[in-house]
C-alpha cells in the first residue's frame, strides 16, 4: 500500500513563492493497494492526480470524501477521468446537511458557476452514502482486500474520518476534525495501533488560542492543533504521525516549525507536502 500526497493545505489554495515546497493545493489524497485506486478528498489536488491517471485508462477508482466544504470537493469539475467514457468513478460521503454528495457535486456545477455540468461527464458515476462505524471492502485485484471503516470527526456540518487497511497495513486519514479537551475517544480507537495517523494540524497551540497569527481565537472552527495531534498518536499507539491540512497564511518556513515542534512530543512526525509518498 502506498499512499501519495497531492494537497495538503486548508481552506483555499495558497500559490506564490512562499509555499512552494509544501505545496500549495487544497486536500486530496492518493492510495495504491494492488491495482485498486483509491482517492480521499477532492480538493485541487485532485487535478494534478487527473492529469497522472490519463496516462492509465481506462480506470476504475475510487474517491471517499471527508465532506463537502469546498477546500474538498473544489477540484471535482478538473478531474479529468472524470470526462472520459469507459472510466468508472465510485464516489463516497456522508448526507451531513440537507443534500446528497451526488447533489452537493453537482450543485457546484451548475449553471453559471461552471460550464460543464455533473450529468455530462463522460465517465460512469456511482454514488453511496456512508453511515458511521460502516466497514467496506474494495477488491483490490490481487486476491487481497482493500478495507476501509468510518468515523465521524468534529466539524461545522460534519466530516468523515477513514481507517483503511491492506494486508496488515493501515492508515487512518482525520483531516477538519477538532479536538476536545480530552483525547477524542473515537477517533483513538479508530486510529488504535495503525501504522500511519494523517491527521488535521492546522493551527500551532498559539494560533488556536488567538496569542498568535490572525484573526483572533480559532475555537470552534473545527480544527485541531499539532499538540493535540500528537496527544491523539501517543494515545492511540500510532507509529508514525503525518501534520495535514495547513493553515493557507502559513509559510514553508512555518509549516517547518510546526513539524520540528512536534517532533518534541512525538518524535516519528512529518509535515505532509505535495509529492510525499508513504508506504505503511
Amino acid at each position: 500500500m502506498r499512499i501519495t500526497f497531492w494537497g495538503v493545505r486548508g481552506s483555499i489554495p495558497t500559490p506564490g513563492p512562499d509555499t512552494v515546497e509544501i505545496g500549495g493545493n487544497t486536500s486530496c489524497l492518493e492510495v495504491r493497494a494492488g491495482k485498486a485506486i483509491v482517492i480521499f478528498d477532492g480538493g485541487t489536488g485532485l487535478r494534478l492526480l487527473g492529469q497522472k491517471l490519463l496516462k492509465e485508462m481506462p480506470i476504475t477508482a475510487h474517491i471517499f470524501f471527508s465532506h463537502v466544504h469546498w477546500d474538498h470537493i473544489q477540484g471535482f469539475p478538473f478531474f479529468a477521468p472524470a470526462f472520459v467514457p469507459g472510466n468508472h468513478i465510485h464516489l463516497y460521503g456522508g448526507n451531513n446537511v440537507s443534500r446528497t454528495l451526488e447533489e452537493t457535486l453537482a450543485g457546484q456545477m451548475d449553471y453559471p458557476s461552471f460550464p460543464v455540468h455533473l450529468s455530462e461527464m463522460g465517465a460512469k458515476m456511482t454514488f453511496a452514502d456512508l453511515y458511521e462505524g460502516q466497514t467496506l471492502e474494495i477488491d483490490s485485484g490481487d486476491g487481497s482486500a482493500f478495507r476501509i471503516t468510518t468515523c465521524r470527526g468534529n466539524h461545522p456540518n460534519g466530516v468523515w474520518a477513514y481507517r483503511f487497511e491492506h494486508k496488515g497495513r493501515s492508515a487512518v486519514y482525520a483531516t477538519d476534525t477538532e479536538h476536545y479537551s480530552v483525547v477524542d475517544p473515537k477517533l483513538c480507537r479508530l486510529a488504535k495501533d495503525v501504522d500511519v495517523l494523517i491527521y488535521d494540524a492546522m493551527y500551532t497551540p498559539e494560533e488556536y488560542a488567538g496569542t498568535a497569527g490572525t484573526g483572533g481565537p480559532k475555537v470552534g472552527w473545527g480544527h485541531s492543533t499539532i499538540d493535540e495531534a500528537a496527544k491523539l498518536a501517543k494515545a492511540a499507539n500510532a507509529k508514525k504521525l503525518v501534520l495535514f491540512h495547513h493553515d493557507p497564511g502559513q509559510s514553508d518556513a512555518a509549516v517547518r516549525d510546526k513539524e520540528r515542534r512536534c517532533r518534541e512530543w512525538f518524535a516519528n512526525t512529518v509535515a505532509a507536502y505535495e509529492g510525499l509518498s508513504i508506504e505503511p
